[in-house]
């Protein structure tokens, strides 16, 4: 991964040349090398523009006025998205989230993040590079917090909106590494379970369950990975906590390769956040200066463990955590058999712990502050608090620390939301809901969430929503496993002939039916949640879809063009066919 983002980086391309040459030299199969290089959207085997300006085509960026941004970008630059000028010297492609959706619209110009896009900002953004600029040059104004270092230098906003008494309170580096020492590992272990912590990436398995299962597997060597991919359209708390509490993050992992008997640490970075790459090294640098990190930590014998930042290339699928190992390990984004788990057998085969950002933010916390303190914090089934990123139809979009228990209702008031006719609770993966379920609670037992909601107001088309969503997840899927190759292709041009008005009543029960299908049999968790955007609309807003039906009328059905059908015949016969006339 490595070797191929430089390539990439540096040529434009991962040419068979290169790919050649990278296979002879660290001794794989040149196969290997091109899966890996075709995988990612991130590289290419095309050569790219020297320049590349990733727009982001998120539907909160369609809402936010992307049409007319990159209509400015395209007139500019004098391409069209998907395509590099003639002379080489730009490429411009719409990418799916970049996790810039509470300042959207939003585009990375390289690995430079540009937010609150408009046409005039993107002509005068194309005017600047054309005049030879810099990407970097083009951030005259820095966002807040660290953005604004110079190890970030970045425009990007953290738009945190509340903050609460787990991630965003004060830090004080090592605090929690030396509460653990002074336990032994089965005892970080048995507070991690006595907290009820589960993981905060929305699958809510349990934190200390986890760890148990990782320490108590064959083998010496064991690893702790920090899934920090955060693809879900839709989220970006991930993005502020590294960029404002990356001690406490590293502080969790070290606390987890302490509990586990692990001495390697990855964070894996997506693609979209190369800009903090540099600045969490940083971070990392200074805590091994401490003796935070490194050998005999905090002068504790036998306790070496360091840890490394892999970075992504762009592939929602290595949000999965199978899939982020294999990525991890230098191959292409595919997710794993289980049995074996991870736990069992993971990062080389080594037994691995994968928990998320937020995860291990919290598991600091309970160590330092102790397992009863963080069971006062939300609800009796859910302890804890929660990131949440609101984006959408509100006017206060950003990050807030949330206690569980919170209502949607009192959510949407919270962010000034009006008029509000869906919620999308835990992304595109999770399920959109309807006012009449605005009474639930945020807490793993009613209305769980990784963390993004996106609220949609009364202006918008549901039907069209979940068909965005539906071609998200089949441009994502790594096409291993039938199911989700080709059942979500089947859903979303369904979707399409109802929305062009081809739609009939029978159509309901076929969606309702291969969505269902599409979760049971596939492979990993993308086609197990994937459907989610068709099934959850057709169970929560049955009307819109009742309104777009029609009934059979000339016999034949709905979705059949007679007239696009006969069309290459007519024009050969020169006349129009009678049964269309």
């Amino acid at each position: 991964m490595d070797i191929v983002r430089t390539v990439q980086r540096e040529y434009g391309a991962v040419s068979s040349e290169a790919m050649d040459t990278i296979a002879r030299s660290v001794g794989c199969k040149r196969v290997e090398v091109e899966s890996c290089a075709t995988f990612y959207a991130f590289l290419s085997t095309e050569k790219k523009g020297e320049v590349v300006v990733r727009l982001c085509n998120d539907i909160v960026d369609q809402m936010s006025g992307l049409a007319e941004v990159q209509q400015a970008f395209e007139q500019a630059l004098g391409i069209s998205a998907g395509q590099t000028s003639a002379d080489g010297a730009f490429s411009l492609e719409l990418v799916p989230c970049i996790g810039l959706c509470d300042q959207a619209p939003a585009a990375l110009i390289n690995d430079v993040p540009v937010t609150n896009l408009d046409a005039d900002k993107a002509r005068k953004l194309v005017a600047e590079l054309k005049g030879g600029a810099d990407p970097q040059a083009l951030i005259k104004r820095l966002g807040d917090g660290n953005n604004a270092s110079d190890l970030v230098h970045s425009m990007v906003e953290n738009n945190i909106r509340r903050t609460g008494p787990l991630v965003f309170a004060p830090v004080e580096p090592g605090k929690a590494i030396a509460n653990a020492l002074a336990l032994t590992p089965q005892e970080v272990i048995r507070d991690a379970k006595a907290s009820r912590l589960r993981g905060r990436g929305g699958a809510g398995f349990p934190t200390g369950m986890k760890w148990d299962f990782t320490r108590n597997a064959a083998g010496p060597v064991k690893t702790v990975i920090c899934n920090a991919d955060e693809g879900e359209p839709g989220t970006f708390k991930d993005r502020v906590i590294l960029t404002e509490r990356a001690d406490l993050v590293f502080e969790g992992m070290t606390v987890a390769g302490y509990a586990i008997g692990a001495t390697q640490g990855i964070l894996y970075l997506r693609g979209e956040y190369a800009y903090l790459e540099e600045f969490l090294n940083h971070v990392l640098a200074k805590r091994r200066e401490a003796g935070l990190l490194g050998r005999s930590i905090k002068a504790h014998e036998g306790f070496d463990f360091d840890i490394r930042i892999q970075m992504g290339a762009g592939a929602y699928v290595c949000g999965e955590e199978t899939a982020l190992i294999s990525s991890a390990e230098g191959l292409r984004g595919d997710p794993k058999n289980r049995p074996p788990f991870p736990a069992q057998k993971g990062y080389l085969g080594t037994p691995t712990t994968v928990n998320n950002v937020e995860t291990f933010c919290a598991i600091a916390r309970v160590i330092e502050e102790g397992a009863g303190w963080f069971n006062q914090i939300g609800t009796e089934g859910s302890p804890g608090s929660k990131l949440l990123s609101i984006s959408g139809d509100c006017s206060r979009p950003g990050v807030y620390e949330v206690e569980f228990g919170l209502t949607v209702n009192q959510m949407l008031q919270m962010v000034g939301a009006s008029d509000t006719q869906a919620v999308l609770m835990g992304g595109p993966s999770g399920q959109i809901i309807d006012p009449t379920k605005f009474d639930r609670r945020i807490e793993y037992d009613d209305l769980a969430t990784g963390g993004a909601i996106v609220i949609f107001d009364t202006s918008r088309n549901m039907l069209a929503v979940a068909e965005y969503y539906m071609e998200f997840f089949c441009e994502e899927s790594c096409g291993y496993c039938t199911p989700c190759r080709a059942g979500n292709e089947l859903l979303r041009r369904k979707l399409q002939e109802i929305l062009a008005g081809r739609g009939q009543s029978e159509d309901v029960d076929y969606l309702t039916r291969l969505g269902t299908t599409i979760k049971e049999s596939s492979r990993c968790g993308l086609g197990q949640t994937s459907p989610n955007p068709v099934l959850t609309t057709i169970e929560n807003f049955p009307a819109i879809y009742q309104t777009a039906l029609k009934p059979q009328t000339s016999g034949l059905l709905n979705s059949f063009d007679l007239s696009a059908a006969t069309g290459p015949a007519a024009a050969i016969a020169g006349h129009k066919s009678v049964h269309v006339e």
